[in-house]
């Protein structure tokens, strides 16, 4: 299982490092040390703290800047849902859930499971309108 440094988890969070650093010391999410004595969050870990993060509307988003919807959202797996034929796949970029529908054959080629670390791009020419 693919593991993350503070400073990357803070970067799928959307959150600076310190503020990663102060949930991490809090207890908020659970890290353990590397042989070479750095603190690292398990990729499954994060990414449930991740959805809770989000569902709590918590501080995401401290120091991010998502000015279009032609832009990547590097995030972290949070779901995957496989069928015979197709798969979903559910993304959380800081404060942004993505879901994509995909092939099972990508997702198998890709490698993607919860907690591993992905990139969704956006590009659309519909305009969708959300009430608020």
């Amino acid at each position: 299982m693919q593991s993350y440094t503070i400073g990357q988890a803070a970067r799928l969070l959307g959150v600076s490092p310190d503020t990663a650093r102060r949930w991490a010391d809090a207890g908020r999410v659970a890290t353990h040390r590397d042989e070479s004595g750095r603190r690292l969050i398990d990729g499954r870990d994060l990414a449930a703290f991740s959805v809770e993060l989000a569902a709590g509307g918590g501080a995401v988003g401290e120091d991010a800047s998502y000015t279009s919807v032609r832009n990547a959202f590097p995030g972290i797996v949070t779901a995957v849902k496989l069928g015979d034929v197709a798969a979903q796949v559910e993304i959380q970029a800081g404060p942004h859930r993505l879901v994509s529908l995909l092939t099972r054959e990508a997702v198998e080629e890709l490698g993607l499971e919860v907690g591993v670390e992905a990139t969704a791009r956006v590009k659309s020419t519909n305009v969708h309108i959300d009430r608020a």
